[in-house]
This record gives structure tokens, C-alpha cells and sequence, in this order.
């Protein structure tokens, strides 16, 4: 019998600390060897004038969701999201189970769990969505559900159907505390947005370049500051997702700066589109759908601040926020060819695009290291979420997730190349330098030269650990024993 079931040799090695020549020794799913020369395996693949990174762990990222008030429906499943991911080097998801109001969490769970059954072709976990916090799912069914493995959960604070007030952030937060979970949490002022749209409405500005108008940045930044005082009053650790604006990059470095355990999260959306992106303001024009998210993209100069959050660690990780719709009465038109811009499905999808991206304009530009892609796009993910050291690294002992990448290939990027289902891709025809061609889940092949190869099913489901990085300072300001 071999040694080892996979030798991968004379790659350079990268993790988020280092670089190094070595062959890589997989035995029964995980990395058994760091060494030079290695032999006596079953399959050998020669990584020579390639870089060997650790498999991407995207997450945040949606699928087969239940649609929203605007009645778009997720394109994607697990199946066909997963195999997205891995064209684009990511061996790790980290989806949302959803709750709906007047739901239990628990049945929301138990919900996705069939939903993923037999399909997806990588690892993943889940992030709780929580939406209703009652009394039997703040003091029954949540601490429940953290002791068995589901240690993240995400908050709105706008969107009708699932934003929570600022009195039941805290009450989640107290527990979040007390459990020693990451709380995640979109922040926009929804009265704000509510506010203006209903303005924009009344005078008939409703294409979807005027999405970007009802969500300006301060909206964004005045939440961001009032996510990060109600952290701050129960010391409990925080995540700010997607964040886009200046402003809000701000509020985050300084809520660093006074030494508050704030972490921050961005997306390739704002680093590569623009409010430009999401079309004119003529009548006729319905283009920029494709492009609109929340937060939306902002003008090109707050690209600039987006990518010096990254050079300079105010971001822990880089997420695509994959939210796939499609572009017809099944997706992002569920209301009608040309309805009014906060009717149309909200998210673009990104799954596939979100290494190559960041590795083209980040690494290949010099404005990032390959040490900081590997933390940005792996190994932050798994530490902010109880993954690490299992995932997210290369090292003996953990999971053998590689993603071998050719740095001098160049590539056009087309939808057709991306494995998933919304029948288009924001970023169809970018030129990108550098890109995966061989991908390993556990040491298990699953994706070679853009062509998936794992079988639907393969991808096991993953329970969290309590993060390091959801423990408190210890220095709250108010008295710990009032929300104990």
C-alpha cells in the first residue's frame, strides 16, 4: 500500500504567513507531509511553476433561498453553486439558513439541511439568519443550536421581512455574548431607504440606477457607527458584512483604533463596479439591474478606499455575497419586465469570480500580497467562524483543500465558464491574470481545467467550533451581570 493516496510536488506553497518550495503528502483527506521529494504515492500531480494555495472558503454566499418580498427566486441550489465555487478555487461555503418570521429556527435549519441533501461537490457549514428573536428562540432553540455547531448568525437592519430593532440586536448580542458567537450584521438605516424610495417613487425616478440614490452612503455609515455603539455597550464581538462606503470603512478603523473587536467584510462588487454600472437615468433603460446589491456599488473614487481597507487589515475577509437571480420573471424580474427599482431582486452573483479577481488586481498589481489573499480569501474565514485550523491553512493535519494556480495564465472572463445558473456574470468580458487549474477537496480532485469533476453529494456538512475570535474584551460598558 502507498504511503500516500496524493503527492502534489514542486509547487510553491502559500499560506498566510508564508511561502515556501515543498511537496505536499495527502493521506486519507488531509495533509500527512511537508517535505521535499516526496514518494510512494497512489497519484502524484506536479505543481512545478505553479503556486499550491490553500482551496478559498467563501463565507458568505446565498442559495436556494425562499424569495423575498420581491418575489425573486435564487438560480442557484447547492449543487450548481458549489461547482461555481470550485472552478473558481473555493473548497469551502458558508451559506444561511434562513428564518422566516413566525418560523423556528430550528425547522429552518432542519429546512436547508434537506434542501442540501445529496448535492453539494464541496464542504460547507451554515450561518444562522435570525429574524424573529422569541423569547423560546433567544432562550431555547439558539444557545441550542451554537452547542451543536452552528456558531454564526447574521442580522439585518433593514429589508421588511427580515430586519431586527435595535432593542432585539441587543437582546442577540447579550446572548451572542454569553455563547461566545460571531454575530454578523448588514447595516443600512431602513428608514432612511424607506424614506427616499418612497420619494424617488412619487416622482417617478424608478430604474435601477436610482437603487444607489435611495441607499447614499451616510445611510450606510450611520448604521455602521450604531451596529458598532450597541457592540460596543455588551463588548460583544461584531462582523460588519459587505461593507462598501468610505464612510463606513471609517467608522470600522476607528472602532479598531479605540481597540473594539469590530471586524469588517467586503466584496468584489465594490472593489470592480460602480453606481455607473447600474445604468442611466433614461426611461428606458433597465441594463443595470444585473449590477444592483445592497449596499449598492458606489462612484469609482470609493473604489480606491475599498482597496486600502484590504492593504491595511481594517477588512478580515473578502466575500462575494453571492446572491444568484436570474435575469427573467423567475429571478430579478419577478414583478415585471420594468418595475420600479425596489421590486427588482436584489444581489449579483459571484461565487466563481471572487479569487480571480482579487488575485489579477490585487496580487499581480503588487497591492496585495500573496500572504494577504491567502488570509482574505481563506484562512480569516476560517478563524472568524471556528474552521481554522481544519480548513483555510496548509499545514499537517488539516484538510487537504488546494487549489493549484497557473499566476501567468490570462483569462476573459465569460458566463459560460462560470458552472452556475443565472445566465450572466457582472464582470462578462474583464481580462484577468492568474486563475485555478486544478482544485482538491480532501485530497479528492474536484475540478480540472474548468471542468467540475466531483460527484453531487461529496461535500460534507460541517459543525463550527466557538471562534477565538468571538471571545470578549472583558471590558463592557455596562455592568455584564445586568444581561448574563
Amino acid at each position: 500500500m502507498a504511503r500516500f493516496d496524493l503527492v502534489v510536488k514542486g509547487g510553491a506553497v502559500a499560506t498566510a504567513t508564508d511561502t515556501f518550495r515543498a511537496d505536499i503528502g495527502v493521506k486519507d483527506g488531509r495533509i500527512a507531509a511537508l517535505a521535499d521529494n516526496l514518494e510512494d504515492a497512489a497519484e502524484v500531480v506536479d505543481a512545478s511553476g505553479r503556486l499550491v494555495l490553500p482551496g478559498g472558503i467563501d463565507s458568505h454566499c446565498h442559495m436556494d433561498q425562499p424569495p423575498g418580498l420581491d418575489g425573486a427566486r435564487n438560480a442557484d441550489d447547492f449543487l450548481s453553486a458549489t461547482q461555481s465555487a470550485v472552478t473558481g478555487g473555493t473548497t469551502t461555503v458558508i451559506p444561511f439558513a434562513q428564518q422566516l418570521r413566525g418560523q423556528s429556527l430550528r425547522a429552518a435549519v432542519e429546512d436547508y439541511h434537506r434542501k442540501a441533501e445529496g448535492k453539494p461537490v464541496i464542504d460547507y457549514a451554515f450561518h444562522l439568519i435570525v429574524t424573529d428573536p422569541t423569547p423560546s428562540v433567544l432562550g431555547q432553540e439558539l444557545p441550542a443550536l451554537i452547542g451543536d455547531g452552528y456558531t454564526s448568525f447574521k442580522l439585518y437592519m433593514t429589508y421588511d421581512s427580515l430586519k431586527v430593532n435595535d432593542r432585539q440586536i441587543l437582546d442577540i448580542l447579550a446572548l451572542a455574548r454569553r455563547e461566545g458567537a460571531m454575530t454578523m450584521i448588514h447595516a443600512e438605516n431602513t428608514d432612511c431607504i424607506e424614506w427616499l424610495t418612497e420619494k424617488l417613487e412619487l416622482a417617478g425616478r424608478v430604474q435601477p440606477r436610482y437603487h444607489a440614490t435611495s441607499r447614499p452612503n451616510v445611510v450606510e455609515r450611520e448604521a455602521t457607527h450604531r451596529a458598532i455603539s450597541l457592540a460596543e455597550l455588551l463588548d460583544t464581538p461584531i462582523l460588519l458584512v459587505h461593507v462598501s462606503a468610505k464612510e463606513a470603512i471609517e467608522q470600522i478603523h476607528w472602532a479598531q483604533g479605540r481597540g473594539l473587536k469590530i471586524y469588517g467584510e467586503t466584496c468584489p462588487q465594490y472593489l470592480f463596479l460602480s453606481e455607473e454600472d447600474m445604468g442611466g437615468f433614461d426611461d428606458d433603460d433597465w441594463h443595470g439591474a444585473r449590477c444592483m446589491c445592497s449596499p449598492p456599488p458606489r462612484d469609482k473614487a470609493n473604489q480606491e478606499f475599498v482597496w486600502r481597507g484590504l492593504e491595511q487589515g481594517i477588512f478580515s475577509v473578502l466575500s462575494s455575497d453571492h446572491s444568484p437571480f436570474t435575469l427573467n420573471k423567475q429571478g430579478k424580474f419577478a414583478q415585471g419586465p420594468k418595475p420600479p427599482f425596489s421590486k427588482i431582486g436584489n444581489g449579483v452573483p459571484g461565487i466563481a469570480t471572487r479569487l480571480p479577481l482579487l488575485f489579477s488586481e490585487g496580487v499581480q498589481t503588487g497591492r496585495l500580497s500573496l500572504q494577504q489573499f491567502v488570509a482574505l480569501t481563506a484562512t480569516n474565514h476560517a478563524k472568524l467562524y471556528g474552521l481554522h485550523p481544519k480548513k483555510g491553512t496548509i499545514a499537517i493535519g488539516a484538510d487537504a483543500d488546494l487549489a493549484i494556480w497557473d499566476k501567468d495564465r490570462e483569462v476573459t472572463i465569460t458566463w459560460k465558464m462560470l458552472n452556475d445558473r443565472t445566465g450572466y456574470t457582472p464582470y462578462e468580458g474583464r481580462r484577468v491574470k492568474g486563475w485555478p487549474v486544478e482544485v482538491f477537496s480532501r485530497g479528492e480532485r474536484v475540478m480540472r481545467e474548468g471542468e467540475v469533476t466531483a460527484k453531487p453529494g461529496r461535500g460534507q456538512f460541517m459543525r463550527c467550533a466557538l471562534p477565538e475570535t468571538a471571545v470578549p474584551r472583558g471590558r463592557p460598558v455596562v455592568d455584564p451581570a445586568l444581561f448574563a
